[in-house]
């Protein structure tokens, strides 16, 4: 390559690199007032929502699926309903309408979207921290969103809670959620939803699905977990393994029913 062509193409590259740069600096110039517009963020939320009712309209549920609520265990109710990170997208579209709900959603700001969404579809959100190693130690924030959902759970509403800790271990159940079983006397009612059409992020830490119209889908609800009020800190480790093998239980159950039974 002669020493012109050299410089043709450096300069190619670095006119392809200007763009690029440019790019990403009107990118930040604009996403913040962006993320400060609450029309912005608004609308947003309603696109979200719509693509759920979309999902849930066009993907029928598949013999042996339950409900999320007011199916098997509706005497049990008020409970707790676990989720897993990356798998609890669709429960407002699943979850029956005219039944109360109460949702426990991370303080982060990605997840302020994730509350506007869910507010569309008449559920309640608090935000908060499911806890992580220790039931004695949860932070201010989280501290009060238990109570909040406590509350809710006195009050006759059914509570949404994931139940695995924000970039720890994924489907692996953290002590906010028995925690919360054992303050209220409320059962935890292990639950997942599937769909036949899903993309997944591998790359996300917790495998992050994003489930697609057009297929079919599966709810389980799996046995509940009861947390005696007097349990003590091996028991609180017993139920939170129960919780996580019970809800990847429901898990694996829903992905088989919607693959064919695989």
């Amino acid at each position: 390559m002669t020493s012109m062509e050299h410089e043709a193409v450096n300069g190619a590259t670095g006119r392809r690199a200007a763009r690029r740069g440019g790019t990403r600096t009107l990118w930040r110039r604009i996403r913040e007032p962006l993320a400060q517009s609450t029309f912005v963020k608004n609308f947003i939320a309603s696109l979200f929502a719509w693509f759920l009712r979309l999902i849930r309209l066009t993907s029928p549920l598949v013999e042996g699926s339950t409900q999320v609520a007011g199916g098997a265990y509706a005497h049990l109710e008020p409970g707790i309903i676990a989720l897993w990170h990356g798998q609890h997208l669709l429960t407002p579209a699943y979850y029956p309408e005219g039944r109360p709900l109460v949702a426990m959603v991370s303080r982060s700001a990605d997840a302020e979207l994730q509350a506007l969404m869910i507010e569309k579809f008449g559920i309640e959100a608090v935000r908060g921290s499911g806890g992580r190693n220790s039931s004695k130690h949860l932070d201010k924030g989280g501290a009060k969103a238990l109570i909040a959902l406590k509350k809710s759970l006195v009050a006759g509403k059914n509570v949404a809670m994931i139940a695995d800790i924000p970039n720890g271990t994924p489907r692996d159940a953290g002590l906010g959620i028995v925690l919360l079983a054992k303050l209220s006397g409320r059962p935890i009612l292990p639950s997942a939803i599937a769909t036949s059409r899903r993309k997944v992020l591998e790359k996300s830490w917790d495998k992050t699905t994003i489930n697609l119209p057009f297929g079919r889908s599966a709810v389980i609800v799996g046995p509940p977990v009861f947390v005696p009020a007097d349990a003590d800190d091996a028991e609180m480790e017993r139920k939170r393994q129960e919780v996580t093998a019970s809800l990847n239980a429901a898990t694996a159950e829903a992905y088989r029913l919607v693959d064919g039974g695989k």
